[in-house]
């Protein structure tokens, strides 16, 4: 199927493809840095996403994947380098495991690597954030006006949000809100799902760099070695000061990732599967954080509303 993509640039074409409920304006932060490194930027509306029309049948990272796999075959882009964030981090391993599919891969904070209690905790803590950002969607441009909005309707997924532009908040809460497909494929991912296939050593020849944010609280950093474990060609990148999207909370240095993975190019902080190791402490305070910050800002937005 075709899917609603924007293109700017020219250069060396890179694929950007959003998480779940997300759009292409996702990436807005990055893309002028991006083009004016002399890459052509495409960036896509994923099915049941922003102006991409729904699926029919079934909502998995398998059709997502055949979907993104059919778009890049009509525009004549298999092969092309990838970059995704989120469950679009997922994705584009999954189409890095199918092979000649796309060429360097930037994964930033992949989901599929949760096991036990981490899986209802990332379905019922983003069904929780997007049930009431639906309920607040009237008063939602007064919201994310205000710093204090943003920053109790994003405390999962950024660092800092309350440095977020308005402008980019609210196209983000209007496009989980909208999107038809989002319950659907939130409840696939995290139960029908929810481990990503890895692929054998050796197996992928093109550069793979899985980026993740140490404050990430919606994929956790322990679930990190887990994927490296699956994707043992990859290397991993700490973001140090972002949670689950490098590309608000850190933007510039994550387009110096993204050129330096998708140019051949050497970055300090690349770490192999055989070099690093488990990151689980603080994970009980995330979850226990999380928990108290959903449900004060619940009460406050509601009390707002």
């Amino acid at each position: 199927m075709d899917m609603h993509h924007i293109r700017r640039g020219t250069g060396k074409p890179l694929l950007l493809i959003h998480g779940i409920g997300s759009s292409w304006r996702s990436w807005q932060l990055i893309i002028e840095d991006l083009v004016a490194a002399g890459r052509e930027v495409i960036a896509v509306d994923l099915p049941g996403h922003g102006e991409t029309p729904p699926l029919s049948g079934e909502v998995s990272i398998r059709t997502m994947a055949n979907a993104v796999t059919d778009f890049l075959q009509t525009h004549d882009l298999l092969g092309v380098d990838v970059v995704g964030s989120s469950m679009g981090a997922r994705l584009v391993l999954e189409l890095a495991r199918r092979g000649r599919v796309v060429g360097a891969v930037v994964s930033l904070d992949p989901g599929g690597f949760w096991r036990g209690w981490e899986i209802p905790f990332f379905y019922y803590s983003i069904a929780a954030s997007v049930r009431l950002v639906r309920l607040l969607q009237p008063v939602m441009p007064a919201l994310t006006a205000n710093p204090i909005g943003r920053t109790v309707l994003l405390p999962q997924f950024s660092a800092h949000p309350w440095r977020l532009s308005p402008e980019l908040v609210l196209d983000e809460m209007e496009s989980f809100a909208a999107s038809p497909s989002f319950d659907e494929l939130l409840y696939n991912l995290a139960y029908k799902n929810p481990q990503q296939e890895g692929a054998p050593k050796g197996s992928i020849r093109e550069p793979l760099v899985i980026g993740w944010g140490r404050h990430d609280r919606v994929c956790l950093p322990l679930q990190a070695s887990r994927a490296l474990e699956a994707f043992p060609d990859a290397r991993l990148y700490w973001f140090s000061d972002s949670s689950h999207f490098p590309q608000w909370d850190v933007p510039k240095e994550t387009v110096r990732l993204i050129l330096a993975a998708t140019g051949g190019k050497e970055l300090e902080g690349l770490v192999s599967a055989t070099e690093t190791s488990s990151v689980t402490s603080g994970n009980w305070k995330a979850v226990l954080g999380i928990g108290l910050a959903l449900a004060a800002g619940g009460v406050w937005l509601l009390n707002r509303k």
